[in-house]
């Protein structure tokens, strides 16, 4: 069975009143839990430029999960190396609690030197610190006692008592655009959460990257294999781009205006027409239509769970709420019935 989940659009327009943005997004993870979804993620960015504001997700998140219900929470993703693994170890682990032990813990390096520059992240040590945190991280969480130094933090002996429910911790994702950093999910994570900026052929590629580190590392290919995509269903495909289009392509010059795509394989870039971007990357039209698009990824990649992106930067909340309903009453069940291609 196909999991869906839902990642709620904490970019607003710096124009509209945030308790009202705010509120829409719980009026979005509410319709998800009434309508049978599985999972409710926020993402992170500091220092959003333009016009744009972005609530914190920590805070977000915490808030959110009263509104969850049943249905998985978590962070996706998470900037780790721009905060002390002391912070993110207990932080999470307080979501996770506060979630009884149904959290996710999805982790990305970031991309953006404006947020490096401002947690004082140095080029040259970003790989390295985000490695040492998330193996520190783990410490923490399992270890009796941990004895660590590096230029971030100083640990002597140290025992962290505060520990998650999930044990030994929450199902790391790691986001990954690069090769080497799809490598480096398949040392260090429980799974490679799929990007929704690369083509299907990329996606294809990589997860094969994947599959060859595991086996190299001696690591079983994961159960759950997550895929983010940006996603609308209409009537009609016609309706559904008018709908979307011009908040989606809004969406992704802001991604190009902030270089998401020099951390991605040289093939591919954002800073493309709109029609041409679209192409084998967004899952637009009817729920038949968003049905086909959606299959290569169990059957190529063998996802087993789906996020999707509905509501973008200066949607009226009702064309999400629309779209939402329509997914719930025929899309998702035929997501249900799908049983998806295990990793081997």
């Amino acid at each position: 069975m196909i999991k869906i989940g839902i990642i709620t659009n904490n970019q607003i327009p710096i124009d509209q009143d945030m308790v009202t943005a705010v509120e829409e997004q719980f009026l979005m993870v509410r319709l998800a839990r009434d309508r049978g979804w599985d999972s409710s993620l926020i993402s992170q960015h500091y220092l959003s430029d333009g016009t744009i504001q972005q609530m914190q997700q920590v805070p977000l998140l915490a808030r959110m999960i009263g509104e969850s219900g049943e249905m998985t929470t978590g962070v996706a993703i998470f900037l780790l190396n721009l905060h002390n693994p002391v912070y993110v170890a207990e932080t999470m682990a307080s979501l996770d609690i506060l979630a009884k032990g149904n959290f996710v813990f999805g982790i990305g390096l970031g991309y953006r030197d404006v947020e490096f520059d401002a947690f004082r992240v140095p080029k040259g040590t970003r790989v390295r610190r985000f490695e040492e945190a998330l193996t520190l991280v783990k410490r923490l969480w399992t270890e009796e006692a941990v004895t660590f130094e590096n230029d971030v933090c100083k640990l002597d002996q140290v025992r962290m008592n505060l520990r998650p429910v999930q044990k030994p911790h929450p199902p790391i994702w790691m986001a990954a655009n690069a090769d080497n950093a799809v490598k480096r999910a398949a040392r260090m994570a429980d799974c490679w959460y799929i990007n929704p900026h690369a083509t299907l052929e990329t996606n294809t590629r990589q997860m094969e990257l994947f599959k060859a580190e595991r086996r190299r590392v001696g690591l079983p290919m994961p159960k759950e294999v997550p895929c983010r995509k940006e996603i609308f269903c209409a009537k009609d495909r016609k309706t559904a781009m008018a709908m979307v289009g011009p908040f989606l392509e809004e969406k992704y010059k802001t991604y190009a205006r902030w270089g998401q795509d020099d951390v991605m394989p040289e093939n591919e870039r954002l800073d493309l027409p709109f029609e041409e971007l679209v192409k084998d990357r967004f899952v637009i039209g009817t729920p038949e239509d968003c049905y086909a698009q959606l299959r290569p990824y169990w059957e190529q990649l063998g996802v087993t769970h789906f996020i999707f992106r509905i509501h973008f930067y200066g949607m009226p909340i009702s064309s999400a709420l629309y779209c939402m309903r329509m997914i719930s009453d025929e899309l998702l069940p035929a997501l249900r019935k799908v049983k998806a291609t295990p990793l081997a």
